[in-house]
Formats: C-alpha cells, structure tokens, sequence
C-alpha cells in the first residue's frame, strides 16, 4: 500500500487558486485512473480534475466553496502498489507567490474546516435528562385570561407528539378533555371535532416556507464578485433612446421566410451587425480601461461579448472578430455559443477577451435596462422588449414597432456626449436597415 498525493496542477491561465465546485468522490471511495474526481472553478472557466492513479481516497482539501491553491494537495490516495508521487507544481512567478501566501488560510484556520477522514460515526448530541424528563412531567403554568387576570391551569399529562400537535394547531392541552391518566391523540381528535361549537376554530395552514440558506460558491459567487467589483471600480451613467424597429422586423421577417438552410434570424444579429458597423467612428467605446496602469486600449476588432443565462449564472462568451460576419455568419455564432455556455463545453478562450458586450433579455425584455459594465471594458448594450404602439406620421397615426436601446458607459472614459451620439447612430441604421447590406 502507498498513499498518493494529487495536487492542483497549473491550470494554465496565471491564477494562484481554484474554487472546489462539486466533488465526485468522497472519503472511503474507489477512484480508477483518469476518473473525474472534482470540478474546479478559476476566473474563466470550470475545468474538470481527474485522478492520475487507481485506489481509494483518504483525504480531501475541503470543502464545496472552498480554494485550493495551485501545488496544494487537492485528494489523497491509497494505491494498491507502490506509485511515485507526484511531481511538485512548476514554479510560480513572485507575485503569484505573494497572492498564495496572501489569501491560504494558516494551519489552525485549515484544520477548522477540513473534513474528517476517519471512518468513525459522528455522535449526535444528547438532550439532558432533565429536559427529557420535564417532557414527561405534568405542568401547572400561569397564563393571563381574556380579563386580564392570571389564572392557573390544571396539571396536564401528555406525550411529547400529542404536545407538538397541539402546538401546531394552537390548542391549548389544558382545555381538552382526558379519558385517560393523560392527553391522547383521540382526546386530541374529539376536541377538534366539538370545539368548533364553543368558539374554537384551528388555523388554516400556512403557506409560508422553511428558511433557506444557500452558500454563494462557483458560477454564482465569480458572478457577485465581479459585478462588485464593476459597480465599486466603475463610475456608471446610462443612456436611453427610443428607435423605431417597424422596417428592421419587416425586413428580418423577409429573410427568415427565404432563409433555406441558413439559421433563424433573431433581433440580435441585426444589433450586433450595427454596432461593429458604427464603432469606426467611436473607438472610445470598444475599448478596455487598465485603471492601475491609466491606459486604456482601443481596440480595432470587435470581439463581441454576448451575456447569456445559464443554469449556473450569468456566463459571456465571445464572438470573435465580430466585424468581419454577416447577419447569418452571427446568428450562427450566437447559437453556438449561447448552447455551449448553457451546457458547460464553453472553452476557456471562448470565454474571455471581449471588447464591448451585449446583453438582451429577448422576449422578455423590459421597457428599459441599467446594465453593469463587463469589467475593464468601458460599454455594454441592451436592446430592449419590442413594443406596438400608434406614433404620428405627418397628419396621420400608424402602428409602429419601437424598442428602447440602452448603454452603459465608464464616465472615467466615455463623455455622455460620445454616449448619446454613439446610439443616434446605431438608431440610423436600425430604422433604415437596409444601409446595413451596403458596402
């Protein structure tokens, strides 16, 4: 026999720590070689660990929720032979040493929160004898009657269940009737049944349910932190314009009815096809702000981050080069990416490196939307819910489609002049979407 130790390996992207977000295993089980044993979580992505050896685990580091830093042991092993251990970690650049040291919990503070190993049961706490026998005890407490007076109630006998149903009913056991020595459940039951006639009524039942509480970990606690930290670091202001869309669903309608084999176009392409189309002009805006360095870095592609709602949370993956693709080209992309964040296949550089982001709530929509900048970017869209409503025409009223965009912007960065301008000019080519076809 020898034991095993799997450590956390360089998952490659310069992180000095990973969240355990789900176990697979747990202390006592057979693992093979190359089975899944946990899912951890970096700023980026969820990758999945496997164990490099066959046996039974002896140990884990913590916890769901917890960090693990790279190089520490994340699951011992007892092998059925002898294996070599494994290799340390590479070595770490100077300031990735600084952030472990930095944010790994001393020994005490570990060995408060490691789970045991040992096979031995956990024994429950015990209730006190006196507090099991006052259970059984007849009682004679004062109580205060409707005149305000304080009465004493008989001495009642019954069993710790008959008391909790009672109490659960708002009965009071003093008022029911014994056959017995003490209070049954059938003396219980005939008081329910007749008390109605002198005035008692039991409680409906309520609706209300238990407490939750739920630990803030993976997806959702990369989420929190994030946008914390945008809405702390980010001095936001949002701008809202109202653009009319009637000739925009006229002409998508057209295309998706001629479509052939090519994808289902949503409202999202067109916006998306606008936006690369107009950012020439505003380079402020696809942009990226260092903050510690007071640089910000204009970007001449458009790598287009797309909010997408997932099981987990809020996930962005990325379009790349955005700028170079079709209304068809996008609505394609959108779908594989949105299918691949729902079900976990994102990649890692799926993932990251946007310059600009959308987000659009679609059929759900809302008449307008604050959103929170995808830090360090300087500007995210929302195209909102699309509405019918009567507007003037010259002398006359007509059914228009009309949809409220909205942007976000770093006032650090972006002047709301540039902000205002910017969305007059994605209004032009919405409203007269055929200059989006022209060279």
């Amino acid at each position: 026999m020898a034991r095993f130790t799997f450590r956390l390996p360089d998952i490659g992207e310069g992180i000095a720590e990973a969240e355990i977000v789900a176990w697979h295993v747990k202390v006592g089980d057979r693992v093979e070689e190359d089975m899944a044993v946990a899912d951890m979580m970096t700023d980026k992505a969820t990758v999945e660990m496997e164990s490099p050896v066959s046996g039974t685990v002896v140990e884990l580091a913590g916890e769901v929720g917890d960090q693990v830093a790279i190089g520490a042991a994340l699951i011992v092993v007892e092998t059925d032979g002898e294996v070599a251990e494994a290799p340390e970690a590479a070595p770490v650049s100077e300031e990735v040493e600084e952030q472990i040291e930095a944010e790994t919990p001393g020994v005490e503070e570990a060995q408060s929160v490691r789970p045991r190993t040992g096979s031995g049961a956990v024994e429950a706490p015990s209730f006190s004898s006196a507090a099991a026998k006052e259970e059984e005890q007849p009682f004679d407490k004062l109580r205060a009657n409707g005149n305000g007076d304080t009465v004493s109630h008989r001495p009642v006998l019954a069993s710790p269940a008959v008391r909790q149903r009672a109490k659960d009913l708002g009965v009071d056991l003093a008022q029911v009737k014994a056959e017995g020595d003490r209070i049954r459940h059938a003396d219980l039951d005939a008081f329910l049944r007749y008390g109605s006639a002198q005035g008692y009524h039991a409680p409906r039942a309520s609706r209300a349910r238990e407490d939750e509480a739920i630990k803030v970990i993976g997806m959702r606690r990369r989420i929190a932190e994030n946008m914390a930290a945008s809405k702390r670091a980010i001095p936001h202001f949002t701008y809202v314009d109202e653009i009319d869309v009637t000739a925009l669903e006229e002409m998508r309608a057209d295309l998706n009815a001629n479509r052939g084999a090519r994808p289902k176009l949503t409202m999202l392409p067109f916006v998306i096809a606008a936006i690369c189309r107009t950012l020439p002009d505003f380079p402020m805006l696809n942009a990226r702000y260092d903050d510690e360095a007071g640089v910000v870095t204009r970007h001449g592609r458009v790598h287009m981050g797309m909010a997408t709602q997932t099981d987990a949370g809020l996930m962005v993956p990325v379009i790349r080069d955005a700028q170079d693709m079709n209304v068809w080209q996008l609505a394609g992309e959108i779908t594989r990416l949105a299918e691949a964040a729902r079900t976990g296949k994102a990649k890692v550089e799926e993932l990251s490196g946007s310059t600009i982001t959308i987000t659009s709530l679609g059929p759900l929509g809302g008449i307008a939307t604050t959103p929170v900048i995808n830090k360090p970017e300087v500007a995210i869209i929302g195209p909102n819910k699309i509405v019918e409503r009567p507007v003037f025409a010259g002398d006359d009223i007509v059914r228009a489609k009309l949809m409220n965009l909205s942007i976000s912007c770093d006032h650090r960065v972006v002047d709301g002049w540039d902000a205002a301008s910017y969305v007059q000019a994605l209004r032009k080519l919405l409203e007269t979407p055929v200059l989006l076809f022209a060279d």
